[in-house]
């Protein structure tokens, strides 16, 4: 199974009543792989506000972006939680709705040891047939997914990928010791060129919502041998890559990208509490960013 290098983490449209919007949602996934040109989408992700979303919404969301995307692209299904067996009834919903692999996020908030990082990861991985990536995002969930710890992951057949959002020296440790059917993106947009560089794959993006294809000439380019224009497609981008999770300020994701997406037309409403949308600094922030 191959997810392919732009992976888009997309939001979930919400209407004014903050409820699923399903004609924008799918104008969204239409637009993500027809402009934006993702070779998959991760749904119910951290960026889709997966921690307020009810189950139930999580599963029609997987059956509906599967339908839509109708072959187009690969669906991810953000299955992960802190709860083991939690996850794996989630990621077995995700099989049963047709997803072509899952996203488990490390068990944020209870801080597991690297052992129970390991065997979490190892429990949902046997309970399905679907292709695993695993996600390490420490500044969220309070815990670090060590480059060993996903190095004995990797060799379970269906782990297959990392999102790797703790540092390029992570990467390269990763990298340097999985097997070769094992691939890391990385999870920080800023970083897509250099992850690459020292042997990522690609990119679990945000900022792809807005610049895909952009960052698709960007990998296209480099992984061709076209260094020099990547690192300056790199250069165009980087503003934007930045911009979205500082406007000025830092802001939780999703909320700029959110905003952004509004800004050009794409109606996808706006977040859930306890997050709270753009204010007027930030929307204009936001508006200058993306031109």
């Amino acid at each position: 199974m191959s997810f392919g290098r732009l992976i888009t983490a997309m939001v979930t449209p919400f209407n004014e009543q903050l409820e699923i919007d399903w004609n924008v949602t799918g104008r969204l996934i239409d637009y993500l792989i027809e402009e934006q040109k993702s070779d998959s989408l991760v749904v119910c992700g951290t960026t889709g506000e997966s921690p307020t979303l009810s189950e139930e919404e999580k599963e029609a969301l997987f059956r509906f972006a599967v339908e839509r995307a109708a072959g187009r692209c690969k669906i991810i299904a953000g299955t992960g939680s802190n709860d083991t067996r939690h996850s794996i009834h989630l990621t077995r919903i995700a099989e049963q709705s047709g997803a072509d692999g899952v996203l488990l996020v490390a068990p944020y908030y209870n801080k597991p040891s690297q052992e129970g990082l390991y065997r979490h990861f190892k429990a949902v991985a046997e309970s399905t047939s679907l292709p695993v990536m695993l996600y390490n995002v420490p500044g969220r969930t309070g815990v670090s997914i060590s480059a060993e710890t996903t190095l004995r992951l990797a060799q379970i057949p269906n782990i297959v990928a990392t999102k790797e959002c703790a540092s390029v020296e992570q990467i390269t440790e990763i990298v340097s010791g999985a097997p070769e059917s094992f691939v890391v993106y990385s999870g920080d947009d800023a970083i897509t060129l250099p992850a690459l560089a020292v042997g990522g794959y690609g990119i679990v993006s945000v900022a792809s919502h807005i610049i895909g294809a952009d960052m698709k000439r960007l990998i296209e380019a480099y992984t061709e041998g076209r260094t020099a224009e990547a690192a300056q497609i790199n250069a165009r981008c980087y503003p934007v890559f930045k911009g979205l999770f500082h406007c000025p300020h830092p802001v939780p994701n999703p909320v700029a990208v959110k905003a952004a997406l509004r800004l050009k037309g794409l109606p996808v409403g706006g977040v859930r509490l306890p997050l709270v949308d753009a204010n007027e600094q930030e929307t204009a922030f936001i508006r200058n960013l993306i031109g």
